[in-house]
């Protein structure tokens, strides 16, 4: 009874929220209720007109497929409403003049008014718009990132190097995962703005300066900015030139930011050096110390973006470190502001986290149905960078916890996405084709600088083990060691392979099969 009275006055809040013009602030509730209850045609009916009302037409309708789905074709309230919105003349009532939703429509006839077409005004204008898109949810992190290309593109076209410089620049979205959405994309960027930087030179003004490599630190993350073939992790370390780059872009951002004074500008430029924080593994200390005086600039400031960035490298940071109890102090932080903030995204990274927390606190067999929620709910996040491949890597969870190689159907229809050549050697090992192995771990390019590189590691020192491959053994062996005391996978907050002091040792055993207890560690 209790229950069935909770679900009528969520419904019943809903409908209050939609008759006093409040469409947008009723969206989320309705989402997360219909998810819960699918069941309930009123919450279905509420959710649609909530988005036709805020103006998100084709949500609302895509809404409503949904609930027929949810409940076998429904009943006639479904029918009724996809006819008011597909009806040019449908009922749906107007927001109240002093809405802000009214305001920001009569505004924008204004601005349409009153600003020259192809006025540099109109891109200034565009790019501060794009970079509060990109933070209000998938839709708007998709379109933000198609039409930030376009927006630069723009800007170089008026033959004005500042104004280019300054458009370039003023994309600093706070950015927690590191691997690029679109790694071609970024890798350009990366070049516009260096290329801009250059032309900036060093007399050029500071902050715009570091506004430009900040954009190079960020930008470069994982291996979107290589511009030559990634060594092989059966080879020796080998400097890349364009890493240095990007390194030291990111050092010099942070100086000049600190120099100036400026908290917005630094803020940004320790997204950049967080990005670039990747150049060996057990680097999560240096990462937390980073979240740590970004959140607190960011708190000083009221920065609530970063603030919220801050939070989740401290989670990753935290979970990497084995330090769980703080991390999911981090966890709650991170959910009360963005509720507040309306930073939706930020919600993908902490339900990850929770499952990975799951795994450390209950084992495998008891995370492994959230995973698979957790899959579901966030395949549609806005950031493929995060979530292509991402089944792959909770399904070598429990292969990684544990001892042994894949069994026959792990892996059957998952696509691996880009972690494609970093488990191909260990699924040849697992099938007994041992040679292909060594073949493919002959040429296997070495992990990414970035937050699963441990992870990856400790994936080829598995399937090398396996087929007594020494060389990439040996170098993920020596790889490993900087984050002997951490937990291999976790700082990502996605998925944890257990401490790598585990994996240390079944690799020193494996070499010393191989090479004699002598020269184990040669």
């Amino acid at each position: 009874r209790l229950d069935a009275l909770r679900l009528d006055a969520v419904e019943r809040r809903a409908d209050a929220l939609l008759a006093t013009g409040a469409a947008r602030d009723a969206v989320a509730d309705l989402h997360a209720h219909v998810a819960e209850h699918p069941g309930r045609e009123d919450g279905w009916v509420l959710l649609a007109t909530a988005l036709d009302r805020a103006g998100r037409r084709g949500e609302a309708l895509r809404a409503l497929a949904q609930a027929r789905d949810a409940l076998s074709g429904g009943g006639g309230a479904l029918a009724r409403t996809e006819a008011r919105i597909l009806s040019a003349a449908g009922d749906s009532a107007a927001e109240p003049a002093g809405t802000a939703d009214s305001i920001w429509d009569r505004a924008a006839a204004s601005w349409d008014r009153s600003v020259p077409a192809r006025s540099r005004a109109r891109l200034h204008a565009t790019a501060g718009l794009l970079r509060d898109l990109a933070v209000s949810g998938p839709d708007g992190l998709e379109e933000a990132h198609r039409h930030r290309r376009d927006l630069v593109a723009a800007a170089e076209r008026t033959g004005d190097p500042e104004l280019a410089a300054r458009i370039i620049g003023s994309y600093d979205v706070p950015a927690a995962w590191t691997r690029a959405d679109d790694p071609e994309g970024a890798g350009e960027l990366s070049r516009v703005a260096a290329r801009a930087a250059a032309l900036l030179g060093p007399e050029g003004a500071p902050a715009l300066r570091a506004r430009l490599l900040s954009v190079v630190a960020v930008e470069s993350r994982g291996d979107a900015a290589a511009d030559a073939p990634l060594p092989r992790a059966s080879g020796a370390p080998a400097t890349e030139p364009w890493r240095l780059r990007a390194e030291r872009a990111a050092g010099e951002a942070v100086r000049l930011a600190r120099r100036l004074g400026d908290p917005a500008l630094l803020a940004f430029a320790l997204n950049g050096a967080f990005m670039q924080a990747f150049a060996a593994c057990g680097s999560a200390a240096r990462r937390d110390t980073l979240g740590t005086e970004l959140t607190r600039l960011a708190v000083d400031h009221q920065l609530p973006g970063h603030e919220v960035l801050g939070r989740i490298i401290r989670l990753q940071a935290l979970a990497g470190l084995g330090d769980f109890t703080n991390a999911d102090t981090e966890a709650e932080e991170i959910d009360r502001l963005a509720d507040r903030n309306e930073r939706p995204l930020a919600a993908v990274f902490t339900a990850w986290y929770r499952a990975l927390r799951l795994c450390e606190t209950d084992g495998w067999p008891a995370a492994r149905h959230r995973y698979a929620r957790v899959l579901t709910e966030t395949a549609g996040c806005g950031m493929p960078g995060l979530t292509q491949g991402a089944a792959a890597l909770v399904a070598l969870v429990p292969v990684m916890r544990g001892g042994a190689l894949p069994r026959p159907g792990d892996f059957d229809g998952l696509d691996a996405g880009p972690y494609q050549p970093w488990l191909d050697p260990l699924l040849l090992a697992a099938s007994g084709d041992s040679e292909q192995a060594r073949q493919a771990l002959d040429r296997v390019p070495r992990p990414p600088h970035d937050l699963l590189q441990e992870a990856l590691w400790c994936v080829l020192a598995r399937a090398a083990a396996a087929v007594g491959h020494l060389p990439v053994l040996r170098r993920s062996r020596k790889e490993l060691a900087a984050a002997e005391t951490e937990f291999a996978g976790a700082s990502s907050g996605l998925v944890s392979f257990g401490p790598v002091r585990q994996h240390l040792t079944a690799a020193d055993t494996a070499i010393a099969v191989l090479v004699g207890p002598r020269d184990a560690r040669g």
